[in-house]
């Protein structure tokens, strides 16, 4: 049977600044494009993905929105791309299973975690800027919905800064399957788990690191001592003084859960119905803990890039 094969470039795409950031070793930053089409309100939405740019180029690293525009993952997207990502009705949210079907039928859509970091490190980027993870969802044992992110994580060397996993998963069930996958994870900063809305979790990490330097370090010790291709969480918290307030995400959550199981949401439709559910039970609260989290990861993902490409 004769087969053809089709050139990475036809399904692949970096944009020319990423390319030539890459080609000569220059730090590059990837950065998630669901929030953009799926997380955020229009026109804000745009506005915000601009300003994750900036805060990455001001961190002394050339950003890397990611997502699939006609069949072609795009590593790096132009003002018209972004407009469109922001803006395009019908948008599809694309994680890694879904990208062979995409390039196929020449779809559009944003990339999720497990899509953005496998097709960054296809790339050739290493380090990589998201809100929170998903992770094992609550009532696990009845359901086994578990977040395709972890099994992407678990082999895929990318250094991912987050601000811990989504909260309204069940955070120590998480914790323990990244363990089991062998993927690192280390506070920054700080000892404990960030809480994703909150500044933490009050889960314990096993490892701190205090500077991108010490980052940068743990990604070349991944590489010298080989071993299975797994990514490095970099779990850097909401400052306190910008985290939803600790009772009112509580109570908010709980209302949601009940609602949920009410109603009879399950599957793919649970975690876009927390949230939403988040957003409006806390006025919009948990959406700017939300943004204040991904703004800082931007930051000190930029760093991180930098130093580690004034290593290497």
């Amino acid at each position: 049977m004769r087969t053809t094969h089709q050139p990475i470039e036809s399904v692949l795409r970096p944009s020319d600044e990423v390319a030539e950031a890459l080609e000569r070793g220059a730090p590059v930053v990837a950065l998630e494009s669901t929030i953009i089409s799926h997380g955020l309100p229009q026109p804000r939405n745009l506005e915000v993905a601009a300003e994750l740019e900036r805060i990455v180029r001001d961190a002394g690293a050339v950003p890397a929105t990611i997502a699939v525009l006609d069949g072609v993952a795009r590593v790096g997207l132009d003002e018209g791309e972004l407009e469109r990502i922001a803006t395009e009705p019908g948008l599809r949210k694309l994680g890694f299973r879904d990208l062979p079907a995409a390039a196929a039928l020449r779809a559009s859509g944003a990339t999720t975690v497990s899509a953005t970091s496998f097709l960054a490190a296809r790339a050739g980027i290493r380090v990589f800027a998201t809100g929170g993870l998903g992770g094992v969802h609550r009532g696990w044992v009845e359901t086994q919905d578990e977040s395709a992110d972890i099994d992407m994580l678990s082999r895929t060397r990318i250094t991912v800064v987050c601000a811990g996993v989504k909260s309204i998963l069940d955070v120590p069930a998480t914790l323990q399957r990244l363990e089991t996958r062998g993927v690192t994870v280390a506070g920054f900063g700080t000892d404990e788990f960030p809480g994703f809305y909150l500044h933490t979790s009050g889960e314990r990490v096993d490892w701190r690191i205090e500077t991108p330097e010490e980052a940068a370090d743990a990604m070349r010790a991944q590489d010298a001592l080989g071993g299975p291709e797994t990514a490095l969480i970099v779990a850097n918290p909401v400052p306190r003084d910008r985290q939803l307030d600790p009772a009112l995400h509580d109570r908010v959550l709980a209302e949601a859960l009940e609602a949920a199981e009410r109603q009879g949401v399950s599957g793919q439709a649970i975690t876009p119905f927390l949230l939403a559910y988040l957003v409006k039970g806390t006025d919009g609260a948990s959406l700017e803990a939300n943004l204040a989290a991904v703004r800082g990861n931007a930051r000190v993902a930029g760093l991180i890039a930098a130093a580690w490409s004034r290593g290497n």
